[in-house]
């Protein structure tokens, strides 16, 4: 009987878990909604200031007097990853996915003899980094206690890179989260913020748009590109969120499922060890009654 009662305890607990799981499913489809709508809405924004961007570099493109924040600052020695993150588990493999992206890259620096820096938005990804790469994260932040996370949270770690870079502490910035295709797909991306990375750039000289601009491209770019890092932040921290919500969507689902699988597997379990046990006892009554 103590197998038995094991059995129906096991039941109790995985049906227990499958009702916290088939409601953070509910909340995630829920969030997933507005999470979905920040990424779209602020794609068109960050797209056409990208444009903007394209066209006003063609005036530097190949000279020595280019702004910093557009082509770095002509070294490759010291390499800057932001790593976005999630504040918390339990969504698949959204966070490492991200990590894993900017690990191979990092370890593929350092092979080269390049040096890494790490500045980690969200605890979790700073929990992974911490196993192997602890002494090289140099800032941290952690927005759990924000609902929503907003543009001044995006402009504040821009404006801690702005820093970094005036002091030159790194020549090359990059951005890894992972952007957000679909409820099942979500795609870790690296994104270079110093030197600009702007679809395209490669086929610049080959842009015959032609715009003027009021005052000059560099008073304009000077003025444009510490807002674009804001920009670019922020959508992948939208980017982000939304991903989250659908990697922990589709974790949900399939924990709920699976645990419908368990709890039938067992029940099976159950009733046959139950109905082993009933048989096993009536066999003992009829033969102790024949042998009377």
């Amino acid at each position: 009987m103590s197998g038995l009662k094991e059995l129906r305890n096991r039941i109790t607990s995985v049906s227990s878990t499958q009702k916290i799981t088939r409601a953070m499913q509910m909340i995630a489809a829920t969030k997933l909604r507005k999470a979905k709508e920040g990424a779209e809405s602020a794609r068109p924004f960050s797209d056409k200031l990208a444009d903007i961007l394209r066209n006003l570099s063609k005036s530097f493109f190949g000279q020595d007097n280019a702004p910093p924040l557009l082509v770095g600052t002509g070294k490759d020695d010291t390499h800057l990853f932001i790593i976005a993150s999630s504040e918390r588990g339990l969504c698949g493999g959204f966070n490492s996915s991200i990590v894993k992206l900017a690990k191979n890259d990092a370890l593929e620096l350092i092979g080269k003899g390049k040096e890494v820096k790490f500045i980690t938005i969200g605890k979790k990804g700073k929990e992974i980094l911490n196993r192997e790469f602890g002494d090289k994260i140099i800032m941290s932040y952690v927005f759990a206690d924000i609902k929503t996370v907003g543009f001044n949270q995006a402009d504040e770690v821009a404006l801690k890179v702005l820093e970094l870079f005036k002091n030159e502490e790194f020549d090359k910035c990059r951005i890894y989260y992972a952007k957000f295709a679909s409820v099942l797909s979500q795609v870790p991306t690296a994104l270079g913020l110093i030197p600009l990375d702007i679809d395209g750039s490669e086929n610049i000289e080959d842009n015959n748009d032609c715009y003027e601009y009021e005052p000059d491209e560099e008073e304009i770019l000077n003025d444009i590109l510490p807002r674009n890092l804001s920009v670019q932040i922020f959508r992948a921290l939208l980017e982000n969120v939304a991903s989250e919500q659908g990697a922990r969507l589709t974790a949900m689902n399939n924990a709920t499922r699976n645990a419908d699988k368990m709890i039938d597997q067992l029940t099976i379990t159950y009733n046959r060890s139950r109905q082993a046990t009933i048989t096993s006892e009536l066999i003992e009554i009829i033969s102790g009654a024949e042998a009377l």
